[in-house]
């Protein structure tokens, strides 16, 4: 928006006789509380959505009963405005998180206006696990029937059920179905022998692949020849696989189309599922595996396929690295956190493309009664290897899943530890790799001590230190005790009668923790020096851009 059309927008809000669901005024004029900001996030977008509007508006600097202007603080640099996206979309269902953030700087006062996207058809807007909505003016808890008002959106629709009008059998891959009535004996050895007696439109009626002997998106999409794209134009029924080398340049690609039943091994043959050695407990032999588990590669995409957002135009994505594998789909995750469906390990209550989830179960692609995602978890624990990482932003779900053991000890270790939960194992697989904790994940893991440090630089406790043998690693993350820096300080100080900064430096650097970066050290070492200054034990008897310290007689 021009400055303009901000104005504009601005004196239309203020000119509301009063706030309403989609708009609220806050004073904030030295700050506001982060928590309370979300759940005015979640509950604008939950009340955008129900009133049919494409956003709502939270105002800082405006005041709520008259709406003058009376200027607000709030997060005055500009890059800390705009890390609010990412510090909101931490905690929100899908990483939805603000269209724009402006500022305008009004002769009363400087004025904040977050717009707010309305939560998407079929998906309420959650704020760190709670969704939250308006009553009147006031913040509440968004009500049940307000949820599955919300929910139900995304069954008025089922685009993968579709029927194609002019398609016929005809157009369908005859080496695809064949490979789909062996899938289905597979699934449901009971009906083996009645399949071998069905003709092709009888099994896809009963695989509920077809309506009635009619052509559906579905059947085109895992059926469907070739030639036959065209009859769900504009989406498209494409999986690309590419191959990057260490440095992230493309090295080969391909392309697979209809029938995706067939593009799934096409793709996992393209996948270099090389050998991984190494020592086992117990034994001086080496064990191999392969990099990937093969059900996990075929889940993931499978994955895919089943959730893609066909309406989105676009295609599935498997990258393909030396050390890990990389496999996107468009459109949001429906259970809105992977943590969710770790934990409750059950069938999801909604799908994007439901008629496509039966069909793609029928035929034993995927497992509607939950668990394949948890099984690939499964799997990574059981080798040691990382567990999978997950990207739900920017309109697509993005799954990482690593072919290597970042640390060996500790990752063969603590996968065995019986004490430790898989969701426990996750919490820590995120320390591991640096990744930022939720509130509850801090407290969960600080409660049993699995985890020291400070925020967002937290290691592992010395109570898994101690079953996975990681003490030197820990005892380099623990910090001494402040009285050591301070004597050692002096001690040198006397030693060699004066020190300049850059000795001090050079003198504590390397026995600090770890887990602090080099601005944190820098000031860490000058608040010890400010220390022993104002306790008059030493003085500067240099300049303040080169100070000098010696003992203060």
């Amino acid at each position: 928006m021009t400055i303009a059309e901000l104005k504009h927008t601005l004196d239309s809000l203020r000119n509301l006789t009063a706030e309403n669901e989609i708009v609220e005024f806050k004073e904030a004029k030295t700050g506001y509380d982060f928590t309370k900001l979300g759940k005015y996030f979640s509950a604008l977008s939950n009340e955008a959505n129900l009133k049919g509007k494409p956003y709502a508006w939270l105002v800082f600097g405006v005041e709520n009963k008259k709406h003058s202007i009376v200027g607000s603080q709030f997060r005055q640099q500009r890059k800390d405005l705009d890390s609010l996206k990412s510090e909101i979309a931490n905690k929100t269902t899908n990483r939805i998180t603000f269209i724009e953030i402006y500022e305008l700087n009004e002769p009363d006062g400087r004025v904040v206006m977050f717009q707010i996207p309305a939560a998407p058809k079929g998906f309420p807007i959650a704020f760190d696990g709670h969704y939250y909505g308006r009553d009147d003016e006031e913040l509440s808890p968004l009500n049940l029937e307000e949820i599955e008002r919300i929910r139900a959106q995304a069954t008025t629709e089922d685009w993968s059920a579709a029927l194609v009008p002019d398609a016929t059998i005809d157009d369908l891959d005859e080496e695809a179905i064949a490979l789909a009535r062996k899938n289905f004996k597979n699934k449901f050895p009971e009906k083996a022998s009645e399949v071998e007696v069905w003709d092709n439109i009888t099994f896809l009626n009963k695989a509920k692949i077809t309506i009635k002997g009619k052509i559906t998106r579905t059947a085109i999409i895992l059926l469907g020849k070739e030639e036959s794209e065209h009859f769900i134009n504009p989406a498209e029924a494409k999986v690309r696989w590419l191959l990057k080398d260490a440095q992230g340049n493309d090295k080969d690609y391909a392309i697979f189309g209809c029938p995706l039943i067939l593009a799934v091994d096409k793709v996992y043959a393209k996948i270099r599922n090389l050998k991984y050695r190494y020592i086992k407990d117990g034994t001086l032999f080496p064990d191999e595996v392969n990099q990937y588990e093969p059900y996990s590669i075929r889940e993931a995409l499978n994955n895919c396929i089943a959730h893609q957002d066909y309406t989105k135009h676009g295609r599935i994505n498997v990258v393909e690295m030396d050390d890990q594998l990389i496999f996107t789909n468009l459109g949001s995750f429906i259970p809105g956190s992977v943590e969710k469906v770790v934990k409750e390990d059950a069938p999801e209550e909604h799908y994007r493309n439901r008629f496509l989830a039966s069909a793609m179960f029928n035929l034993k692609m995927v497992d509607t009664a939950g668990g394949g995602i948890k099984k690939i978890f499964n799997y990574q624990r059981e080798r040691f290897f990382p567990m999978p990482d997950y990207d739900l932003s920017g309109g697509k779900v993005k799954v990482t899943i690593s072919g290597k053991i970042l640390d060996m000890e500790y990752a063969r270790l603590l996968a065995r530890n019986k004490d430790l939960t898989l969701e426990e194992i996750i919490m820590l697989d995120k320390v591991q790799k640096k990744q930022i904790l939720t509130e509850f994940e801090e407290k969960h893991l600080k409660s049993k001590k699995l985890i020291e440090g400070r925020k967002p630089n937290y290691y592992i406790g010395l109570k898994v230190v101690e079953k996975t043998g990681q003490k030197a690693a820990y005892s380099k993350n623990k910090a001494f005790d402040k009285s050591y820096y301070l004597d050692l300080i002096e001690k040198a100080i006397r030693e060699h009668t004066s020190l300049e900064r850059s000795d001090v430096d050079e003198l504590l650097w390397n026995k600090l923790p770890d887990w602090m970066d080099e601005k944190q050290k820098k000031n860490k070492i000058g608040n010890l020096l400010s220390e022993l200054r104002m306790k008059e034990k030493i003085q500067n008897t240099g300049s303040f851009s080169k100070p000098k310290w010696s003992l203060k007689k």
